[in-house]
């Protein structure tokens, strides 16, 4: 999409080719083509498209800023999405991103008055596992939830398991994908990979994930995103003070090295639809492990 080989249009087209239950599209994927650049009558086809095809739209944005959280609200509303994610991306200590970012979410009432927007915050490789449960309840918002990345907690110096048992009651949505864990200035980085192919215990978290919840399930969405070179810097050591320094970052992006683009965007798109098979096979396991134990 940032390299205009696929437009968000075509992404409604895959998910439907792949039989997904809809997509999620951040607002600035697609350059010139997002969602962000749309006039008006362009995001009411899109949402026409959409719901002709029985597609879910979740929308994405890499900020809780004021002026970013509102377009991309007005973007959601829209074009009928019914999930919007978020995360903070400000340059200071940990203490004053959490106090920033309570301050920017607490504006979600007053942006969508009529709730019509599911929110999730995402631990975005900065901030731990305690600090985006202490933001949510700061909020106080019902529709205020987490969206739980199989790997960003991994640059946070947290391992999956724990961080999930510590997300858990707040998570609604996922982002599905696998890492490599490699040592970094005393901390974690990580670098995706094609899934299953990582370090990251993938059916392990999923099978805590889709237990969650009583009557109906918890998690909402699972998110599919195959992130293959992708490249994160530790941000938390063990080293730390009791308030780090958090350097500021770019939105993400995957860097498609030196080579053939055309080689590589192709390759792209063939570890999208493996990654689909991937995901297929490791959820028919443990279907089947269900069965076989309850049998």
């Amino acid at each position: 999409m940032r390299f205009g080989g696929m437009t968000p249009l075509q992404l409604v087209d895959f998910a439907e080719a792949q039989c997904l239950a809809g997509l999620k599209l951040h607002v600035d994927d697609g350059e010139q083509a997002s969602l962000s650049r749309m006039s008006d009558d362009a995001l009411t086809a899109f949402a026409a498209q959409l719901k002709a095809r029985g597609l879910e739209l979740h929308i994405e944005t890499s900020t809780t800023h004021a002026s970013g959280l509102a377009d991309a609200v007005r973007i959601g509303l829209a074009t009928g999405a019914t999930s919007l994610r978020c995360y903070p991306r400000y340059e200071g200590r940990v203490s004053q991103i959490i106090a920033w970012t309570i301050a920017d979410l607490r504006r979600l009432a007053d942006l969508d008055p009529e709730g019509r927007l599911r929110l999730t915050l995402e631990q975005h490789e900065d901030l731990k596992s305690e600090e985006l449960v202490h933001i949510v309840n700061a909020v106080a918002n019902p529709r205020l939830g987490l969206l739980f990345d199989f790997g960003n907690m991994i640059n946070a110096y947290e391992l999956p398991m724990p961080a999930l048992a510590i997300q858990a009651p707040y998570v609604t949505e996922v982002h599905v994908k696998d890492c490599l864990v490699q040592p970094d200035n005393g901390g974690w980085a990580h670098l995706a990979c094609l899934s299953g192919e990582g370090h990251l215990p993938m059916q392990a978290m999923f099978v805590d994930l889709l237990l969650l919840g009583r009557d109906r399930p918890q998690v909402l969405a699972f998110g599919l995103e195959e992130e293959e070179g992708y490249f994160a810097p530790a941000l938390r050591r063990p080293s730390d003070g009791p308030d780090p320094f958090i350097p500021g970052r770019t939105a993400s992006f995957t860097d498609i090295g030196p080579g053939n683009i055309e080689v590589r965007l192709s390759r792209e798109a063939a570890a999208a639809r493996r990654q689909v098979e991937t995901i297929r096979t490791m959820l028919e396991d443990i279907a089947h492990e269900a069965e076989r134990t309850e049998g």
